[in-house]
């Protein structure tokens, strides 16, 4: 068992519901979750959101901030919930989400790492059922769809791939559409085991998408799973740095990272701890 808590019923594939819940992970977990959060500017509703993710976190996990050199008032917000969890890391100078990314996933100490954004909001039950989907799945990575909400955190409808649950050990098919960004994987949507992080860190500075490194990675070992139901609500706005369109240039830098990406991880896979057993 990753964490001892009490039991869920987990089905990968069912329907999303923004109000939906799931039973708790026990306190007395003797293991813990690390939620991994890069921040920048995001003061307007980092408050909302911390909120959301703290209501499920049990006293001995953590989150881990780095802050890449806001210019509002961000680590005011964080630092004004008095809460032993929430561990603050500052950037000297703006490194960008990416590097903010890592570095919070590299100083996290917990057995179980979480990916969380800025400005979304968690669905009740979010981190039971994730913690679920990898222990009956077995996976190193889990993924999960999301809703969207407006500025004003309106449900609005907003195209998006989304991830079949049965597609999970597609890994070929789902490398494929990593390649063609037609992949549903965010990383706000996503945990996995500690394990995997000799695979994926350090990520090179060429890459430009944290959630699609990891992705990549998750596939190409074999070890990923997907879970159907919406675990959190995104918010859509100006400054979404995983949302913004990109042009055509842009999108042909992108496979060519992707190439880069997959040759380094197939080249770190050999030297992977945990390869023979995948």
């Amino acid at each position: 068992m990753l964490l001892e808590r009490t039991r869920s019923i987990f089905d990968p594939r069912e329907p999303s519901g923004w109000q939906h819940t799931a039973p708790a992970r026990s306190l007395a977990s003797a293991s813990g979750v690390s939620i991994c959060m890069a921040t920048y500017n995001g003061a307007a509703f980092i408050e909302e959101q911390v909120t959301s993710i703290l209501e499920q976190l049990a006293p001995t996990d953590e989150m881990v901030f780095v802050d890449d050199g806001s210019s509002d008032h961000t680590v005011n917000v964080l630092e004004r919930f008095r809460d032993e969890r929430i561990v603050i890391h500052r950037n000297g100078v703006n490194r960008g989400h990416v590097y903010s990314f890592q570095k919070a996933i590299a100083l996290s100490r917990h057995p179980i790492i979480v990916l969380a954004d800025q400005d979304d909001r968690w669905l009740g039950g979010r981190l039971t059922l994730l913690i679920d989907a990898l222990e009956a799945s077995g996976a190193m990575v889990v993924s999960s769809n999301s809703d969207y909400m407006d500025t004003h955190g309106r449900p609005i409808n907003h195209h998006a791939h989304r991830l079949i649950a049965q597609n999970s050990r597609h890994y070929l098919r789902n490398i494929a559409r990593v390649f063609i960004g037609r992949a549903g994987y965010y990383g706000c949507a996503m945990a996995f085991r500690r394990e995997l992080l000799p695979l994926i860190l350090p990520m090179p500075e060429f890459v430009e998408s944290h959630d699609l490194w990891i992705a990549l990675a998750s596939n190409l070992i074999g070890s990923n799973t997907h879970v159907e139901r919406s675990t959190l609500v995104r918010r859509i706005h100006g400054q979404n740095a995983s949302l913004a369109r990109r042009s055509l240039v842009k999108k042909l830098r992108s496979r060519a990272i992707f190439l880069w990406s997959l040759g380094v991880l197939l080249g770190r896979y050999r030297q992977w701890p945990n390869a023979r057993e995948h």
